[in-house]
């Protein structure tokens, strides 16, 4: 595999983008069946398939149905299909998908035959030719079965949930969002990161333009290395995640211990998933140049083919590469990024292989600023302005895959395993600021920092679906296992004082070569089942499963090598979820589910000193409604998170783990379309955050840091009437004040920022190209982003222009 050399500065010259789509297609009047041939296709099946554009709802059918669609290209443009629930067989779920749309179909053996319904004058059918075939696979697959794309195409209809397999949004007792590659694409994110903007739940923990971007998610910290990969944890890059070889980017809030098991990390306020681009039936070339200021340039390359007497085998490729100076002074950042993924898909196997490779290489990289007790928090700087160093720098290089295999033991039941694992191996030169007065004064110690983290990760399991009576139910097994080593050192080279408005800059220190020491190993591991009973049509649903959960751990002296601490211990983790539908397109649901986070041994000053505290278990209640309008989705969700937190006991100086955060909170968001030419994207979350339980007076009771009253995204896009292909875009991001410490004594002010963009596409010798700008922060607004006293004071990034051409080939 190729790698990135000299500290990430050899150019991968981009190797591009793409999307794909089945395209199935439809037209305008009554549907009319003829009669089908096959006994199978006479049987009810369980179908979820939202109102859409009629060419994600046959893409939904065939693989929900397991039968082929046959209909001639072109034909769904510009028409959209009112979708069908429920217990039918293949037929009726047709008639309802082709109801209005004037197409009609004729199913022979285990093909859908769909054509356009046409007067001729004489009374006779004229029949458009049948020239493109979908592909089917079972509904409780995970290879080739990316829920479509909703209205609008920002969002998809469903996301993966673990082990639970895909589920459809109007289906889902908790909340979730799949972010599709052509939001991805057309708002030019660079990684996972950026595209969780589009979300008010989401704040970023660290700057944006930091080389470790995390989040909060429903006021929890989340750690970057909490990231799953298609439903496995343990594979990605453990840092920043390059958004170039990414299909959707799946959020679900809340805790997750059921849906994939513990995450590494232990984080609670949400699970982010990655799915990968895959090779689809329509070829894909894409190259793309980009500019970002003040002087990054790049390009991006993605080609995709399917080969094979039936399209069984596909090859995805994604490279990219963009390096140069940020808008941030003294700053340069480069990354390079190779992908591939290769699957086939027989008639009862599947297998899919993903491979990558990812390097970056940031000069004066950010950290958060810490700030001393007592004093007020000075007005954030410049945006642009920066205390580090010009000579530090960030050196990451990530190599990473896994392997899955799919077999069908019946159309009912599918056996998979997944391999996948990581490593991740750094240096680092960097600070750790602490602000000293109220005038911004620092004090900096800068440490070099070798590391290297190595991961495998393992799963096997089993899905399938039968009916007892009226009740139909899906049932998954599985069990996974992850396996951590992680090597490092921080020594300190130099302290530097300078200041927050006017940084001092001083000579290179002697710099010694270190080799990263093992610091700390872990073992986790656990076993999981599923099961989802469906009634009454799909109206009422009982989610609900099952997840022990084992955890053994490692402590070492890293420069010695002596284990200082062994940790082991387990949970069982249950949730439950309902889902009632008194109409087909709105949803009631209620849900309870529980987060892990490793537990600790207590430290050698309290009086129960070594004692094994057991995980700690985080507990979420969640009701909201969800109703689909048929070209978009309104959600409103109610939520309350309980945390485990540990607490001194002076009394009897112990430590326990009976300390505790609350956060109680209201979601309201929108996607789709609210006209045929305009799109929305986000929302509003409105927060309580309290310490509870803490044990000291000054703090009990008090509003939990980082954790704002309010939050809101809201995005838009306008196709304009008078130039076709043009489209203006438009994002507002505010969050309300934020306390820094657990006192409440230091606080940061509410922000605001805007975005805007337009898009222009159009065709040169018939061939596709697209125009892409967009201003981040347009306002180039100073405003700290969030605060918190364990993970610091965080900065606004600044204004940042993104353009980029792409061309079809």
């Amino acid at each position: 595999m190729a790698v990135v050399g000299g500290r990430g500065r050899q150019a991968l010259r981009g190797v591009a983008l793409a999307l794909a789509t089945v395209t199935v297609g439809g037209g305008e009047a009554a549907a009319q069946s003829e009669p089908g041939i096959g006994i199978a296709q006479a049987q009810q099946r369980s179908f979820d398939i939202p109102p859409q554009p009629l060419a994600g709802a046959l893409a939904a059918f065939g693989q929900q149905s397991g039968m082929q669609v046959s209909i001639s290209a072109g034909l769904a443009q510009g028409v959209s299909s009112p979708g069908a629930s429920g217990a039918l067989t293949p037929a009726q779920a047709l008639d309802r998908l082709l109801a209005g749309t004037g197409i009609v179909y004729r199913i022979t053996g285990n093909t859908a035959m769909l054509q356009r319904l046409a007067d001729s004058g004489s009374g006779a059918l004229q029949l458009d030719p049948v020239q493109v075939q979908g592909v089917a696979v079972p509904p409780q697959a995970i290879i080739d079965n990316v829920p479509p794309p909703f209205a609008g195409g920002q969002v998809a209809t469903g996301a993966q949930l673990g082990l639970f397999g895909n589920k459809g949004v109007m289906n889902t007792p908790f909340s979730q969002t799949s972010y599709t590659a052509e939001t991805v694409e057309n708002q030019q994110a660079r990684t996972v990161t950026e595209v969780l903007a589009n979300n008010p739940s989401v704040r970023m923990a660290t700057s944006e333009t930091s080389f470790v971007p995390s989040t909060y998610i429903r006021g929890f910290f989340v750690a970057p290395w909490d990231v799953s990969f298609n439903g496995l944890y343990g594979v990605l890059p453990g840092q920043t995640i390059s958004a170039d070889f990414v299909e959707r980017v799946e959020l679900l809030l809340g805790p997750s211990a059921l849906v994939s098991g513990m995450p590494p990390q232990g984080s609670i306020g949400g699970m982010l998933n990655i799915v990968p681009k895959r090779a689809v039936e329509t070829p894909v070339t894409r190259v793309t140049t980009n500019y970002a200021m003040n002087s990054q340039f790049g390009g991006h390359v993605d080609v995709g083919r399917r080969f094979g007497d039936n399209k069984e085998w596909g090859v995805r490729f994604n490279g990219s590469y963009r390096g140069g100076n940020t808008a941030v002074q003294s700053q340069s950042q480069e990354m390079g990024l190779l992908a591939l993924a290769l699957d086939y898909r027989g008639e009862r196997a599947r297998l899919a292989v993903d491979l990558g490779y990812q390097r970056q290489y940031a000069t004066a990289p950010f950290r958060n600023f810490g700030i001393n007790p007592g004093i007020a928090i000075p007005a954030a700087p410049s945006a642009t302005s920066n205390v580090a160093q010009p000579w530090s720098y960030s050196d990451i290089e990530d190599r990473f895959g896994s392997l899955r295999g799919e077999f069908d033991i019946s159309e009912e039941w599918t056996v998979y395993g997944v391999l996948g694992g990581r490593t991740t191996r750094s240096n680092t030169i960097g600070g750790r600021p602490t602000i000293t007065n109220a005038m911004g004064n620092l004090t900096n110690p800068i440490q070099y920092i070798p590391f290297l983290n190595q991961t495998d990760s393992e799963e096997v399991g089993i899905r399938g679906r039968f009916d007892t009576g009226p009740i139909h139910h899906q049932v998954s097994l599985v069990a996974n296992r992850q396996f951590t080593v992680t090597s490092n050192q921080y020594p300190t080279l130099t302290t530097v004082t300078s200041n927050i408005y006017n940084p001092t800059f001083v000579a290179v220190p002697n710099v010694p070569f270190l080799n990263p020491n093992r610091a700390s190993d872990s073992l986790a591991y656990s076993y999981g089942f599923g099961h989802t009973m469906s009634g009454a049509d799909d109206r009422v649903q009982l989610i609900w499963g099952l997840r022990q959960q084992q955890i053994e751990s490692n402590n070492y002296n890293n420069a010695s090598g002596v284990l200082t601490g062994s940790y082991s211990s387990g949970a069982l983790t249950p949730a439950v979820g309902v889902v009632v539908k008194p109409w087909e397109n709105v949803s009631f649901y209620g849900s309870y589910m529980q987060g892990l986070q490793p537990g600790s041994i207590v430290p050698a000053n309290f009086a129960n000193a070594g004692q094994v505290l057991p995980p700690f278990v985080s507990n979420q209640f969640e009701v909201g409604a969800k109703v689909d309008w048929g070209r978009l989705i309104t959600t409103l969700a109610l939520f309350q998170i309980t945390q485990p937190s540990g607490i001194a006991n002076a009394s009897n100086n112990t430590f326990s783990a009976d300390g505790e955060q609350r956060n109680r909170g209201i979601e309201l968001n929108a996607m789709g379309l609210l006209t045929d030419s305009v799109r929305v994207l986000g929302g509003v979350t409105f927060l309580q955050g309290r310490l509870q339980k803490t044990g000291n007076a000054l703090t009990d009771g008090k509003v939990a840091t980082g954790v704002p009253d309010v939050q809101l995204n809201v995005g838009l896009e306008w196709d304009t009437p008078w130039v076709r292909g043009l489209t203006l875009t438009g994002r507002a991001i505010y969050t309300s004040a934020q306390y820094y410490d657990n006192a409440n004594t230091q606080q940061i002010p509410s922000w605001v920022r805007f975005d805007v963009g337009a898009r222009y596409g159009f065709e040169v010798e018939g061939r596709p190209l697209s125009v892409k700008v967009n201003a981040l922060n347009v306002g180039n607004n100073n405003y700290w982003e969030s605060a918190n006293s364990l993970f610091g004071l965080a900065m606004g990034a600044p204004r940042t222009v993104l353009v980029s051409l792409s061309a079809d080939f």
